[in-house]
């Protein structure tokens, strides 16, 4: 495994994270998520490989994906040798003051934890001031609760709005920026990561492999890839446009013998703003062949050959106000 240091934090995390989205109690968008026996499982075979970054949210199976991580990484890991990530956003208040110093305790208590290492939020809220916002991380920062804050999933000029607001009000600022970016989605290159590059901001892709498209020749058996609604919505209306560069990854993974994904992964790792690649893994072997990419090089000729059918796509992720997911 390697590790890096995430943004301008003294936290070390493995340049693989595993996504807890897949765990949790199947219920609403997780309709095909692990049970806890499933997840535990896979926590600790990724824990055995050396991952020690692992990321979930409050939402995520109405938070029985923080309750599983928990509870599996107490069994199978000291504290201080793991980094925890989690969001707010998506629950009452979104990102006002009552509704942060609030989730982050319901986090924590699910957690069974005394500290988050990065509290992310989860998108930009249009209807709380951005101070508001920002003093009240800065709030849970101080009080011993959150080390330190990231972002994810919004434009470019939103974020430069909230680091802008940190800073002249002497507040801590965000470290890392979990973001939409992949092969096939690649709408974060125009501005957010240059953004992320002058700020020493570091990026933390999710669906890197766009919901399984990217490691297989699109269509997928798995229980996530038949069940998930959300992912469908954001990738299956562009097939067309999408399946040559999916045709392409397929192609050097053939001529390497290593699996599709191997290859996408081995392509965003190769992004120097890139510090870690989120996954998620409903299956050990899943895991295994993300941290094999970090063996995996591309030269610029691979590399070109990969980007060079992208063409622009409508922006997935960030929100505009009114928007829901």
């Amino acid at each position: 495994m390697e590790y890096v240091l995430l943004g301008n934090s003294d936290i070390k995390v493995s340049r693989i994270c595993l996504g807890c989205m897949s765990f949790g109690n199947a219920t609403g968008m997780q309709n095909w998520a692990l049970d806890y026996g499933s997840s535990e499982k896979i926590i600790k075979h990724a824990l055995d490989l050396g991952i020690n970054f692992f990321d979930t949210a409050n939402c995520y199976s109405s938070g029985s994906s923080e309750e599983f991580l928990g509870k599996a990484l107490k069994k199978y890991a000291k504290r201080e040798d793991v980094v925890i990530a989690t969001k707010v956003y998506f629950n009452e208040g979104k990102l006002s003051r009552e509704a942060i110093l609030r989730e982050v305790d319901k986090s924590l208590k699910r957690l069974g934890t005394d500290y988050i290492d990065l509290l992310i939020i989860h998108r930009f809220d249009y209807d709380t001031p951005i101070l508001e916002t920002m003093q009240a991380l800065d709030e849970v920062i101080k009080s011993g609760k959150v080390r330190y804050i990231g972002a994810s999933a919004m434009y470019a000029y939103q974020f430069a709005k909230m680091q802008d607001c940190a800073r002249e009000h002497h507040l801590h600022t965000f470290i890392s920026m979990q973001n939409h970016y992949n092969l096939i989605y690649r709408e974060e290159e125009r501005e957010m990561l240059k953004l992320l590059d002058e700020e020493n901001v570091s990026a933390t892709p999710y669906s890197p492999l766009a919901g399984g498209r990217l490691s297989r020749l699109w269509d997928g058996e798995t229980r996530r890839s038949k069940l998930d609604a959300f992912a469908k919505k954001k990738y299956d209306d562009t097939k067309d446009e999408d399946y040559p560069i999916v045709e392409r990854v397929h192609q050097l993974a053939v001529g390497k013998n290593v699996p599709q994904s191997e290859i996408a992964l081995a392509w965003l790792l190769s992004k120097k703003i890139v510090a870690s690649v989120i996954i998620g893994a409903t299956k050990e072997k899943y895991i295994d062949d993300a941290v094999n990419a970090l063996n995996v090089n591309l030269t610029d000729e691979e590399i070109k050959f990969l980007e060079e059918l992208y063409r622009p796509h409508k922006v997935v992720g960030a929100l505009d106000k009114g928007d829901n997911l």
